[in-house]
């Protein structure tokens, strides 16, 4: 099932661990707050295996990640900084490694469910789909 549909926009509805996950890969306080149950919106764009990831935080800010399945690009992490990754499909879930933790998403049950991992930590986020 190598073509899972990702497209949609979907509403943050709850997360697990976010607090030890944001101590264990070292984001500055302001973002930690500005994180905690942040109602983002993410919205993703798929076509084959290119993707438009995008997040959209309240008050404005935007984080877009531009990707291809099995091709290095350029991304951003969740507190602003840059790196390489190769995103990769396995078994219907998109895996990328960030500098210090792995990130997986899925379609579950018609919900975008996105699982980073960092020293045996383990941050769970789920969103509905409102579009």
């Amino acid at each position: 099932q190598g073509n899972m549909a990702f497209a949609g926009k979907y509403e943050f509805e709850g997360d697990e661990n976010y607090d030890d996950f944001v101590k264990k890969i070292g984001l500055p306080s302001d973002k930690v707050e500005m994180g905690r149950n942040c109602k983002i919106v993410t919205e993703v764009a798929q076509n084959g295996n290119d993707f438009t990831w995008t997040q959209h935080f309240p008050g404005g800010h935007t984080t877009t990640n531009t990707f291809t399945i099995g091709k290095e690009a350029d991304m951003e992490t969740m507190g602003g900084k840059k790196f390489k990754a190769t995103v990769k499909m396995e078994d219907g879930k998109i895996v990328a490694d960030f500098p210090n933790y792995r990130h997986t998403a899925e379609i579950c049950g018609g919900k975008l469910v996105e699982i980073s991992t960092s020293s045996g930590v383990v941050y769970k986020r789920t969103s509905k789909r409102i579009a």
